[in-house]
């Protein structure tokens, strides 16, 4: 069995440490997120059901899933559990380790290399991992991931901004490396205030 077929609350710790690699830029993975499938975890995309926009997240395990958010942003996540469950991990945070001046050019706003891929966002900035990336095989694509032959030491939080049930967050599915200078901020979730 794939260790990518384990649900990702169980692949997300051992991804830590772990190299994502894109063409001539290599990154250190320094923060993840688990999400778990239908039923499951009313912060997944696939809490409700299957359909277009999640249907990767129900696909072969250690495949790219891709999707936008907030109408700007695009966020990358390694797919976890057998073929037709939906789990997945959310890429973070990372350092940028080889490639880095290809890095600097694809985030010009950032003042120092630890914000290079501080965040979800800027990660696939950072890495050129798009939109058209959606589904590749993190063994042979372009996008290529590496696990650690011992995964780093870490720490659990609640996830980033995640709501669950009543506007709570239960599950500290949050895995990062303590004290990693390119680890993201915590932020709680917080209700939208309505406007008038």
């Amino acid at each position: 069995m794939s260790v990518f077929e384990k649900p990702a609350t169980e692949v997300a710790p051992l991804l830590l440490g772990g190299l994502l690699i894109v063409d001539d830029v290599v990154l250190r993975i320094t923060e993840v997120e688990a999400y778990l499938g239908i039923g499951q975890d009313p912060g997944s995309h696939a809490y409700n059901r299957r359909g277009p926009k999640n249907n990767t997240m129900f696909g072969p395990p250690g495949h790219l899933y891709t999707y936008f958010t907030y109408g700007m942003h695009v966020c990358s996540n390694v797919v976890c559990s057998p073929l037709g469950e939906a789990s997945a991990v959310l890429l973070r945070a990372g350092e940028i380790i080889d490639g880095i001046e290809i890095a600097r050019m694809r985030r010009l706003t950032s003042r120092v290399d630890a914000d290079l891929a501080r965040g979800p966002a800027r990660l696939t900035v950072a890495m050129a991992i798009g939109l058209d990336d959606d589904g590749s095989d993190l063994a042979t694509s372009r996008v290529r991931l590496e696990l650690p032959d011992t995964p780093a030491p870490h720490e659990t939080s609640l996830r980033t901004g995640v709501s669950g049930p009543g506007g709570t967050e239960p599950f500290a599915w949050r895995y990062f490396i303590p004290g990693d200078p390119t680890v993201s901020p915590y932020k709680r979730w917080q209700p939208k205030k309505k406007t008038l």
